[in-house]
């Protein structure tokens, strides 16, 4: 079955539809006639009501649950009101101020994401989530710590002070001696570049023969940073926040579903793939239920809007995810500013 478009509807099925679909999204629960009849200035009795609400659920709009007499909208319904009635609300001054303050809190940009990243979850009730491509860091000294004959702990310093270790292979016939020469050519050689920079420096280096380094040395110094450049290619670094939101007083009637959530919310390379998804369009892409199939147990909604730099590169992805009885009107242009703010953040 078709769905109509919202413009093939009658003034009194939008009326109708329109006041389902925002009490249900309000209170969770299906919307009956008399309820719509005591709340709205349509000026129909129940049973006309009834007619149009039936005519809304034979067009696949609306849904029975048959637990209740009421109506609640469909995934089909959520999406055309999304799409074609929806009026957003810009979010208010305490809102704005919220996350903006928790991405200006200093600190290393991983925390910023992270805060940020919460406070869209708190203001939006829903679970916060933010991807970023993983920093590459710009190298200031290199180290290696023999743990046996063949295995050795690499140790690379960050211009930023971090430091991250790597277990490497050590390939036969390095000694002691031919790890601190490696260590020492790298610090000396390869600080202020990046990963990627260094990676190319050497590779020169040792194809024109200009490394002052011996063959055990040399497969050394390759195989430390080979250790770091593998960590390159891996996926974005993906910042989750605020799944306990996910379980509210609504949701303690529903555990089955937000069990199966928070389990989906355990497979980050998953919603890795989907966020990287929104990538690609300018708008902010809003996911509903069954339309993404990694929710679509859970019958949850997924909203996403590309990070875009001032040259308009994608720097990442943010959004939150929750039930599809989301408040869109209000969650989608939080997401959206929130965007604008990491935008700053990250150029």
């Amino acid at each position: 079955m078709t769905t109509p478009p919202i413009l093939e509807l009658t003034d009194r099925a939008r009326d109708v539809f329109r006041i389902v679909v925002e009490s249900y999204l309000d209170s969770g629960a299906p919307v009956g006639s008399r309820t719509i009849s005591k709340i709205s200035a349509l000026n129909l009795s129940p049973a006309s009501i009834r007619n149009v609400m039936q005519d809304l659920e034979e067009a696949g709009l609306l849904a029975a649950p048959h637990t209740s007499a009421g109506r609640m909208p469909t995934e089909t319904g959520l999406r055309l009101f999304v799409d074609g009635m929806m009026q957003a609300s810009a979010p208010s001054a305490e809102e704005r101020a919220a996350i903006e303050a928790r991405a200006g809190q200093s600190g290393p940009i991983e925390d910023a994401l992270a805060n940020t990243t919460a406070a869209l979850s708190g203001l939006s009730s829903c679970a916060g989530l933010v991807l970023v491509p993983k920093a590459e860091p710009v190298l200031r000294q290199f180290g290696f710590v023999p743990l046996s004959h063949d295995r050795a702990l690499a140790v690379l310093v960050g211009e930023d002070g971090s430091v991250e270790n790597r277990v490497v292979e050590l390939p036969g016939g390095v000694d002691p001696i031919a790890l601190q020469q490696a260590a020492n050519y790298m610090s000396a050689t390869l600080a202020g570049l990046t990963l990627a920079e260094a990676r190319a420096r050497i590779e020169r280096d040792l194809r024109q023969q200009r490394a002052a380094l011996d063959s055990a040395a040399a497969a050394l110094v390759e195989r430390g940073l080979a250790v770091w450049s593998e960590d390159g290619g891996r996926r974005p670094v993906l910042i989750v926040r605020g799944q306990a939101r996910l379980i509210d007083t609504a949701a303690t009637e529903d555990l089955d579903r937000v069990s199966q959530l928070l389990d989906e919310l355990e497979g980050k390379e998953e919603i890795a793939r989907l966020l990287d998804s929104a990538r690609e369009g300018e708008a902010t892409r809003i996911f509903i239920g069954s339309e993404n199939k990694l929710f679509a147990l859970s019958g949850s909604s997924v909203i996403a809007k590309p990070v875009r730099a001032l040259d308009g590169r994608v720097v990442g992805v943010v959004g939150v995810i929750g039930p599809t009885r989301l408040n869109y009107a209000r969650v989608v242009p939080m997401v959206d500013f929130t965007a604008a703010t990491l935008a700053r953040l990250l150029a």
